[in-house]
């Protein structure tokens, strides 16, 4: 079914569900999410078609095609698509929002796909394929897929080749691990307030009806994050923001622009420039989580009764 809607019970590490759930949410656009089972990180991928080529953006955190069957469920995606629109040598390009391991993992399962281009992590391959050139970070490019033109927006900060994607067919404003409901690893911090000021103003000229990044780590309860490394996450928020909170998230970064560390809001965590005694403090939190699961999961001991 594709309504057009992100009313969706996403998985998020509860027994017995899918290495991958596929959500259908038009013609041309599928959002797929990896199972915390199988990695906390538990990343968001997207499958958009056009007229010409298909891209898949990121490739997800597990590299085994056993248990992580990425490609074999995007082929599927894409016979379905080509049974509906049939045409010929149709193209996969293989892209990133950026380079970092939970979203690139699963490109060796396209390296012999037919018809499939795989873009290289690296910020030079992705300027060089995209064709940003001397406009990189500050401009943007087109991307054309057949009747489908995408805008990708230059967006270091996090990672030096970091983008943004525009959708105007649905609206989506993809931002990888730059804006997302969780903790915001900024840790070029000047380049991420003007990564952020470019997605603002992008924002006030170009419709925008959903602001998604590719993980969730925030609860319902405003201001807590899961801890890292969680693998449940029952009451999490869902994952696309407004761009009011895009602006939100602009507007906070701006006032702690000075202040290297860990800075708390309502729907995200800005991590300035994050010291080593913010990251052990991460590190900590998870482990003490990660232990209280194994205490809760032993089975209790006999009690001869």
């Amino acid at each position: 079914m594709t309504d057009r809607s992100l009313d969706v019970a996403w998985i998020h590490g509860a027994p017995g569900e899918p290495a991958i759930q596929v959500h259908r949410y038009d013609d041309g656009t599928v959002i797929l999410r990896q199972s915390k089972r199988l990695n906390y990180e538990a990343p968001f991928l997207f499958l958009l078609f056009g007229a010409d080529r298909a891209l898949l953006l990121d490739t997800g955190a597990t590299e085994d095609p056993a248990v992580f069957p990425l490609r074999e469920t995007v082929d599927g995606l894409v016979a379905e698509w080509l049974e509906r629109h049939p045409r010929e040598d149709y193209e996969l390009v293989v892209a990133h929002t950026h380079g970092h391991g939970d979203h690139v993992a699963g490109d060796a399962q396209f390296a012999d796909r037919p018809f499939t281009r795989v873009v290289a992590r690296e910020a030079e391959a992705v300027r060089e394929f995209f064709g940003f050139g001397a406009c990189w970070p500050t401009g943007s490019v087109r991307f054309d897929l057949g009747g489908r033109e995408l805008t990708l927006i230059g967006s270091p900060g996090h990672h030096a080749a970091s983008v943004t994607v525009h959708d105007p067919a649905t609206g989506f404003l993809l931002t990888g691990d730059t804006v997302l409901p969780g903790r915001l690893y900024a840790f070029d911090f000047p380049a991420f307030v003007a990564t952020l000021d470019r997605l603002v103003a992008f924002t006030a000229e170009h419709p925008v009806t959903h602001v998604i990044g590719c993980h969730v780590e925030m609860s319902t309860a405003p201001g807590y994050d899961y801890p890292i490394g969680a693998r449940y996450q029952p009451d999490e928020r869902a994952p696309q923001m407004t761009p009011a909170q895009l602006t939100a998230v602009r507007d906070a970064s701006v006032a702690v622009a000075g202040r290297r560390g860990v800075h708390r809001f309502d729907d995200f965590v800005v991590y300035n420039e994050p010291r080593r005694r913010d990251m052990l403090r991460l590190t900590a939190r998870g482990l003490a989580n990660k232990a209280a699961d194994r205490l809760r999961l032993r089975p209790r001991a006999a009690t001869g009764r």
